[in-house]
């Protein structure tokens, strides 16, 4: 580093209120490390923000620097985007706080909060905000790309739950968009991602949701897959508005509740969580068990924020991932015949697949109200997710998630896809997966950041 750029960072450390870190420092890797293990960064500057402030005076540094800017919240960006060699981190991770007004049903939640900390505040009251399913995911990342999880067939996608946002843009100012101020600016960021500025904060409408729900999950071996994915076409759709169930494809884990000799066997499971009566989550259960009688089954009532934590672990840092998703209009028997063909071609057991039915809820906000990169029409989402605690299986587990992808291609809506399960920045299939909203989102790109300041994303080029 310069004579020059060692007074200019002196400079940057004078303006903002956080931590500013260069190679070498206590504290740098720590900063520096991501999620997904693959992806080994080296940022020149990492600055650690506290306010919105300091957004606003990292972006002018990075800018006049000539730094590319990597925006870091929970850092679980899969292509490991949220993170750059030699140029500037912006480190939300300190801007952590969330607030509740429980009598306006609202909450403000810091750029770097997680979705574990949303939870918790929310959940204190007996509220919650839809939102994923792995607690130590961010909130800002989710929710720009959509945000589904297990309300959603309640209350719709994270965006369609966001009342504001507090952003900083590329020329370094500061905005709130909302429905009555830049709304152009708010439907942009509904879907979006963070091409069009760092969201400092969210505010979001909330929901009564527990704080006890009814967990069950029901588990079927390889050979019963095809049968049981054609039971949870019929069933599923059924299900009751305040009963989700998740498809997942994996390995059965090694918990208490499996028995040993079905611990890491590949199979088929449904998740369905109830948020109504016991007697309700126990009709569902009871219907796909007298469809397809399972190998094993698990049902208890829970906390909300202790189900949002259950696929945490299986998510654990430290592990080595690739990810590709896409839309199925229904579960073919083709579709079908390709999942039950594919998934015994995975060589890790952390490898996974899961299905999303978007319904109810979904459907029930406009395509057109927001940048969302999916048609507001009943469909699956499915994510194809490779996971490996080797770097050197990584590639036979990237490969596998690509073909089974492709085998897949001729039965599901078009190459498009949801953005948060795109891994791979490929700039057609993104065109896809906006279709008609693109050329208006080149339009605000081309307005708030004109110069593709903020590029690490799934980038809309001006």
């Amino acid at each position: 580093m310069t004579q020059l750029a060692e007074s200019g960072v002196d400079a940057l450390r004078a303006a903002l209120e956080g931590p500013v870190l260069i190679p070498g420092e206590d504290g740098y890797d720590g900063a520096r490390r991501l999620w997904n293990s693959e992806h080994e960064r080296r940022p020149a500057v990492i600055t650690r923000v506290r306010s919105e402030a300091d957004v606003q005076a990292a972006v002018r540094y990075a800018v006049a620097e000539g730094l590319e800017i990597a925006v870091r919240g929970g850092a679980h960006n899969m292509a490991g985007l949220s993170s750059v060699d030699g140029g500037l981190m912006i480190d939300l991770s300190l801007l952590n706080h969330v607030s509740v007004d429980a009598a306006a049903r609202r909450a403000r939640a810091g750029g770097g909060a997680l979705l574990g900390d949303l939870d918790r505040a929310t959940q204190e009251h007996g509220l919650a905000v839809p939102a994923g399913v792995v607690s130590h995911t961010g909130v800002g990342g989710l929710t720009l790309g959509g945000g589904m999880g297990l309300l959603t067939r309640m209350h719709g996608l994270s965006i369609d739950n966001l009342e504001s946002v507090r952003i900083a843009t590329a020329d370094g100012q500061a905005l709130r968009a909302a429905a009555d101020e830049n709304p152009d600016l708010f439907w942009a960021v509904r879907g979006g991602g963070g091409n069009f500025g760092v969201v400092t904060e969210f505010e979001f409408r909330l929901h009564e949701v527990g704080p006890i729900v009814h967990y069950g999950l029901a588990f079927w071996g390889q050979e019963r897959g095809a049968e049981l994915l054609r039971a949870a076409r019929e069933v599923i759709p059924a299900l009751p508005r305040e009963v989700n169930a998740m498809i997942a494809c994996l390995n059965a884990p090694p918990a208490p509740f499996v028995p040993e000799e079905h611990q890491f066997k590949l199979g088929y499971a449904l998740i369905v969580v109830g948020f109504g009566s016991a007697e309700q989550h126990a009709e569902a259960m009871e219907q796909v068990r007298q469809l397809v009688p399972p190998l094993f089954e698990f049902a208890t009532p829970m906390p909300y924020a202790a189900v949002q934590q259950l696929l945490d672990e299986p998510n654990a840092w430290g592990m080595y991932h690739y990810e590709k998703g896409t839309y199925l209009e229904q579960l073919s028997d083709e579709a079908i015949a390709v999942i039950t063909e594919q998934m015994p071609r995975k060589t890790s057991p952390l490898s996974v697949s899961m299905l999303y039915h978007l319904d109810q809820a979904y459907l029930e906000t406009a395509d057109d109200a927001t940048a969302f990169s999916g048609q507001r029409t009943e469909r699956y989402a499915m994510f194809i997710i490779a996971t490996t605690p080797q770097l050197e299986t990584l590639d036979a587990e990237r490969s596998w998630t690509r073909m089974f992808w492709s085998a897949l291609q001729p039965y599901t809506i078009g190459i498009g896809s949801y953005v948060n399960g795109m891994a791979d920045l490929d700039t057609e299939r993104l065109r896809a997966a906006y279709g008609s909203k693109y050329e208006r989102l080149v339009e605000l790109k081309r307005k708030y950041d004109p110069a593709n300041v903020l590029h690490r994303n799934q980038n809309i080029k001006p």
